[in-house]
């Protein structure tokens, strides 16, 4: 069975004078279709080095990476944007542009060398903001957004590019609690009704294992995959992270973390 996106032994870090400092060692796991997957694990356990490999922005130390049956290495710079998109931690400097405009930075990928957008491209911006409820300070600047709306529009923009595969780093990471939720549900309605296969680290384990299909629990031994309530059960969850009460409720959805 073809996975939208595959790993194989994979070690990442980088490379100092000539010698190579890993990170995380032979990991092996598999991005289920049309689900949101969280990534979590310690500080320090290398989530953001691997979403930084898997999007081809950081080169592995060994292993390798599939992205819809083919090798990572195989794609050129515009197949791979129009197959998998990425919203990572840090700030890209878009201040001075506005919401609308950096959503359509989105369609490049797709654009003629003068970046003038088709009537196509147009639509696939307006759909991606209306999907994301960003219609309605589209003509805002990005500098006067808050951190949630900020975020949503950097969602638009990596829906706009009309990818099947979304990864993003921390996502929620400077978001209060209610702007959390509602951006986990909206990248679970986009993984569900949209299609999108989606990847995200994410340090609220409890928002995890609420909002999550499949967790990556990534260590130094590698990366243990299931959904929340089998890693609940089986004690992974508890083994990981050190909890001493970790209990699932009647329903077998939601999670709780005993004192």
């Amino acid at each position: 069975m073809d996975f939208p996106l595959k790993i194989e032994s994979l070690s990442t870090g980088y490379t100092s004078g000539g010698k190579a400092h890993p990170i995380s060692n032979h990991i092996s796991a598999h991005l289920p279709h049309a689900s949101l997957t969280a990534l979590v694990g310690v500080n320090g356990a290398g989530k953001s080095t691997l979403l930084r490999t898997l999007s081809g922005l950081q080169p592995a130390l060994s292993g390798e990476t599939f992205i819809e049956g083919k090798n990572l290495s195989d794609y050129s710079s515009q197949e791979l944007a129009q197959t998998l998109s990425v919203v990572l931690t840090q700030r890209v400097e878009v201040e001075y542009l506005s919401a609308r405009e950096v959503v359509e930075m989105g369609r490049m990928p797709y654009t003629s060398l003068t970046g003038r957008l088709s009537a196509e491209d147009k639509e696939k911006v307006e759909s991606a903001m209306r999907l994301t409820n960003t219609l309605r300070f589209a003509d805002k600047s990005v500098d006067q957004l808050s951190d949630g709306e900020r975020g949503r529009v950097m969602i638009a923009k990596a829906l706009a590019q009309d990818a099947r595969i979304m990864l993003l780093d921390e996502p929620t990471a400077f978001l209060d609690f209610p702007s959390k939720v509602e951006m986990l549900r909206l990248l679970t309605t986009l993984a569900h009704e949209r299609g999108l296969s989606i990847l995200l680290s994410i340090h609220d384990l409890e928002l995890a294992l609420q909002f999550a299909d499949q967790l990556w629990l990534m260590s130094e031994e590698g990366i243990t995959q299931g959904t929340p309530q089998t890693l609940a059960q089986s004690g992974e969850l508890s083994r990981h992270f050190s909890m001493p009460g970790l209990t699932l409720e009647p329903d077998m959805l939601r999670f709780s973390i005993l004192p």
